[in-house]
């Protein structure tokens, strides 16, 4: 019994050691330490849920916070992957699919990603009741699994990684700035015609 914890004990110090974290083991640690985060759906479950994660693993969540992460998209859909056992009994496959965006200074979009999660399970015709709460709990579950996806996502974001986003849109807002100036400076270059005149009779 002895042996056999010290060899879990040693499996767990060789993986935490690697990197390896348990998930819930509230070693979700953020190199970003301040966020601003959004979504279409203020109000929604998972945009709620991200930002106590977040909350929970160090960051600094606010309004005026260097970057943004914005919810842009939550789509959820369902469709008959095949029919089980008994001719009323469906399997169902649930797909919901997040669209975000990672926004800078000035609101210069830095990265525009989505993660999607996907489950099945089977709806039984001879229990409508059942089925529907079992889907319903599968739901919850998917909002879970995205909300630490997206975790895992922010954790391999550095400052430093947003900061060499930031610096290329600020190139490309300058870019295209100075071209638009060109093309209006050629534009008030060009002599303008003048109105026909009618020659008097």
């Amino acid at each position: 019994m002895i042996k056999r914890n010290l060899l879990v004990m040693g499996l767990a110090v060789m993986l935490s050691a690697c990197g390896f974290h348990l998930r819930g083991t509230g070693t979700n640690e953020l190199t970003i330490k301040e966020l601003d985060v959004s979504a279409r759906n203020a109000y929604g479950e998972t945009v709620n849920q991200l930002r106590d994660a977040l909350k929970n693993s160090g960051v600094n969540v606010h309004a005026g916070a260097p970057y943004k992460l914005v919810l842009t998209n939550e789509a959820e859909t369902q469709r008959a992957a095949s029919y089980a056992g008994s001719a009323r009994s469906v399997e169902y496959e649930l797909q919901t699919v997040l669209s975000y965006d990672v926004l800078g200074h000035n609101n210069a979009t830095l990265l525009s990603d989505k993660l999607e999660v996907q489950k099945i399970y089977v709806h039984d015709g001879n229990n409508i009741t059942g089925s529907g709460q079992e889907a319903t709990q599968i739901r919850k579950e998917m909002r879970r699994d995205l909300v630490q996806n997206m975790l895992m996502r922010l954790q391999l974001l550095t400052p430093s990684q947003l900061d060499e986003l930031q610096a290329k849109a600020d190139d490309r807002a300058r870019a295209e700035a100075a071209a638009l100036e060109a093309a209006q400076r050629a534009q008030d270059a060009q002599p303008q015609q003048s109105p026909l005149e009618i020659p008097a009779h």
